[in-house]
């Protein structure tokens, strides 16, 4: 089995997403839980999800990539607490600092893991930022949990709103794509990754940056790689993308190679009202590191363009 070919061509170093739409908006289950001290918000079902809170203002709440967690937004972060903002990201369940239930890598599931971190640390009038699988799970917890506490969404190289192939999909991925992924995952993540970790960043990248996104994504396990891949293979936001009521940027480089503008980042903004697309020339999917200035200083001006921060 070639890897490189696999990834490259299933577009999936750093994509990942979610189950089918859902209309409603979910039951509640019990308010979550603050450990206070511990930067610990327990979710619904019982899960620690490890959070970093810093600075003071309009919060942002940040959601990572398939595989990433919370620290790979540090420059972001940095930079918008430095300019006035009250800056969060915490990890998806299985991923950094959280605990590893096993279970719950439905979309739904991780939609519901983001209220818990909104509603435990109170968070209102928020901006949400989601890359690549955040960025599923950002419009998810809009579609089941309403748009009260949220100000503004900005999506970064997003997975939506459709990545597989079907009739009324034409240009998507091909299911068998996605399952030869998932079965060289199985057998050495590893070493896919670092077969295909190139085209998720630019030629200028450090060395040592690369091998800290590396390590990031090794560290979690491939249980919840493998099924939080399964997930996005199905996920279809046709229908939830269009019922957004609320200011949306995407942001996405012409050259992503695990989420491709035209199929993502250009369908999604087309299909939420309102929305504005900005293309980086050059950029990959992985741009919060390679363009990572860029992305504050665009963040930084769209969470303050009615008064914020």
């Amino acid at each position: 089995m070639n890897r490189r070919i696999i990834l490259q061509s299933a577009a999936a170093i750093a994509t990942g997403a979610a189950l089918t739409a859902v209309d409603g908006k979910a039951e509640p289950a019990g308010p979550p839980r603050r450990r206070h001290g511990a930067n610990i918000i327990e979710a619904r079902d019982g899960t620690q999800l490890f959070y970093r809170d810093w600075g003071q203002g309009r919060p942002i709440l940040f959601v990572a990539a398939w595989g990433l967690h919370s620290q790979a937004w540090q420059y972001q972060m940095t930079s918008l607490a430095d300019a006035g903002f009250r800056c969060v990201a915490f990890d998806r369940r299985s991923h950094g600092r959280s605990s590893d239930p096993g279970a719950g890598y439905d979309l739904d599931t991780l939609a519901d893991d983001v209220a818990s971190v909104i509603d435990g640390l109170d968070l209102r009038d928020a901006v949400l930022v989601g890359h690549s699988l955040g960025a599923a799970e950002a419009v998810r917890y809009l579609s089941r949990h309403g748009q009260a506490r949220v100000r503004r969404l900005a999506l970064i190289a997003p997975t939506t709103p459709f990545l597989l192939k079907t009739e009324d999909n034409p240009d998507g991925l091909d299911a068998g794509i996605f399952e030869a992924m998932r079965a060289a995952f199985r057998q050495d993540f590893p070493g896919v990754l670092a077969a295909n970790i190139k085209p998720f960043v630019v030629p200028a990248t450090s060395q040592a940056m690369i091998d800290w996104i590396v390590q990031m994504m090794t560290d979690t396990p491939v249980k919840a790689l493998i099924d939080c891949n399964a997930t996005f293979t199905v996920a279809d936001f046709r229908r939830e993308l269009p019922l957004l009521k609320l200011p949306v940027q995407v942001i996405q480089g012409d050259a992503d190679a695990s989420a491709p503008l035209a199929l993502t980042g250009r369908k999604t903004a087309s299909s939420i009202p309102g929305a504005r697309l900005t293309v980086y020339e050059g950029a990959p999917h992985g741009l919060i590191f390679t363009h990572a200035d860029r992305i504050s200083a665009d963040l930084r001006a769209f969470a303050a363009a009615d008064g914020g921060g």
